[in-house]
């Protein structure tokens, strides 16, 4: 059992990116299908409910500024750090995550990016971690060196192939 919550995009945030994206696009949803077409998706992560894209589900790929939409919720101010990058969600509203324990898209080997940032929203900090085995021990660590640093506020976990965010987790 971890210590910290996993957070998906917000149900709030998902309703407005399944109309509109961070960078202003229409949302273009399509089914998932195994052969790639029109885009290759199955198995990649579902920011929405934090589990992979399953063949036959309607999904969308949209642009995602994690760090503007929780800095207008708390009064940060990101500045350059507001980033957008790609992310997929279901097309309609989902249940959201599943309870099931440990931590999303932690398959052992892949590397990721524990990006802290402060209150302001400004990066303070990060370290990269390739999950082993025991990805929940190895995530727990992250976490409470991160959280450590009273200045952290929260943390970004991105997939360091791509640099998209995956999830967040807020200080507990």
């Amino acid at each position: 059992m971890t210590a910290y919550t996993a957070l998906p995009i917000h149900p709030d945030a998902l309703g407005e990116l399944r109309v509109t994206d961070d960078s202003g696009r229409p949302s273009r949803p399509y089914t998932a299908r195994e052969d790639g077409v029109p885009l290759d998706c199955v198995g990649s992560p579902l920011r929405c409910c934090l589990r992979p894209v399953e063949p036959g589900e309607r999904v969308a790929l949209v642009s995602y500024a994690p760090l503007r939409r929780w800095a207008s919720a708390t009064g940060g101010a990101p500045g350059a750090y507001d980033e957008a990058g790609p992310v997929f969600i279901h097309a309609e509203a989902c249940e959201g995550p599943r309870d099931t324990p440990g931590h999303p898209f932690a398959r052992p080997g892949a590397l990721r990016t524990i990006r802290r940032y402060d209150a302001g929203g400004r990066i303070v900090g990060g370290r990269l971690i390739e999950i082993p085995e025991d990805a929940g021990e190895a995530f727990d660590r992250a976490f409470d060196e991160a959280f450590a640093d009273p200045e952290v506020a929260l943390v970004h976990v991105r997939a360091v192939e791509y640099g998209c965010f995956l999830f967040e987790v807020r200080r507990p």
